[in-house]
């Protein structure tokens, strides 16, 4: 090769280098600013949702498509160079069309602070009344909600045998998300329930144990002489006895018809199942019971009537009423009065029920 023709090569190369890390170092310039480049656009207002699981690559798509970002590429590179493709949010979002790429990233990967709501559901209430309370709050439905509840699929999935959720809602503060799904709220609820009756199944496993052999129940039927005393006792420390009071009419052979005749075992049976007696579609709830509703045989929750546990819960016990009801105190009454607002008189026998019924309530 000539002298000429070797620097003619030589030139060639040294002008491709220098070509090449021109190049180089405009897209090194270009990568390293480009988190910081805003996107073209006047601030208008865009709402973007990622769905759940949605890739990474759909996410820059997404937000090529909604006018966010510019180059998805670009955007891939940038978050894969960061570490966060795995760490997006799902969510609706109100972003800007003239947002950098840095200002994207952080807020898809940082989240939608979701709005949740408060809410406390009281103890001894039913289903229909909890779900009044989350509908006034807008967690979700009343209507979706009662549906789900008395859903046979969605019963049997969560093992509770019966008509509905009711007994299996547990009495608590909750914080939810507002228009939340009913599936979602009904199934915090439930495994809150589950997660406080193991707990007494553990403390008090010897005497829940000698309850269910003593009187064959399931811990469904446990469940539902919980619900009862919820509705009946006031004062806590009354719940023990209470629950005592219906064991020993439903055990003792001196006490027959073995009928527990509460009051809220009636009103149930009129406000909750579908199915409504005569007797109770002449009943305003709110309203006294009545004859119709005291002489009514085709309520099945009419404990006036039938002798032993109702069909099931009458309400949403809390952890009181349910260690009450597995470990009663062990007294020997058959019968409670209203003293007053909280508390209660026991009787052994009816002479002596009757006395104190005339004393604090005639």
């Amino acid at each position: 090769m000539s002298k000429r023709s070797f620097r003619t090569a030589l030139v060639v190369v040294m002008a491709s280098v220098v070509l090449l890390l021109g190049v180089a170092g405009y897209l090194a310039n270009r990568a390293f600013s480009y988190p910081e480049e805003r996107h073209a656009g006047g601030g208008t207002a865009i709402q973007v949702e990622i769905p759940t699981r949605t890739s990474f690559p759909r996410v820059a798509t997404l937000l090529q498509q909604k006018g966010v970002i510019a180059r998805p590429s670009w955007f891939r590179l940038y978050a894969m160079w960061r570490g966060d493709t795995t760490n997006v949010k799902a969510g609706k979002y109100a972003l800007r069309d003239n947002l950098t790429p840095k200002e994207v990233l952080d807020i898809i990967i940082t989240g939608v602070k979701e709005k949740t709501v408060q809410v406390t559901l009281p103890e001894g209430l039913h289903m229909l009344e909890y779900f009044d309370l989350l509908a006034e709050k807008g967690i979700a439905d009343a209507k979706a909600l009662e549906a789900l509840a008395r859903d046979r699929e969605f019963l049997a999935a969560h093992a509770i045998a019966g008509d509905t959720v009711d007994g299996y809602l547990f009495p608590d503060t909750y914080d939810f998300r507002l228009g939340e799904k009913p599936s979602t709220v009904l199934e915090r609820l439930i495994n809150r329930h589950r997660a406080v009756w193991n707990e007494l199944t553990q403390k008090y496993g010897r005497q829940l144990t000698k309850l269910k052999q003593q009187m064959s129940w399931s811990d469904r039927d446990v469940l539902t002489l919980a619900s009862i005393v919820e509705k009946e006792a006031v004062e806590p420390g009354e719940r023990p006895r209470i629950a005592q009071v219906f064991l020993n009419r439903l055990t003792s052979k001196s006490f027959s018809p073995k009928r527990l005749e509460t009051d809220p075992t009636i009103r149930y049976g009129c406000m909750v199942p579908l199915q409504k007696s005569a007797g109770c579609k002449s009943w305003t709830t709110g309203d006294r019971l009545r004859r119709a509703q005291l002489d009514d045989s085709d309520n099945p929750y009419n404990t006036y009537r039938h002798e032993g546990l109702p069909p099931g819960p009458i309400s949403n016990p809390g952890k009181g009423s349910m260690a009450a009801a597995i470990n009663p105190d062990g007294s020997g009454f058959f019968y409670f009065v209203a003293r007053d607002s909280r508390h209660h008189v026991f009787s052994t026998t009816f002479d002596e029920h009757k006395r104190a019924v005339d004393k604090y309530q005639r």
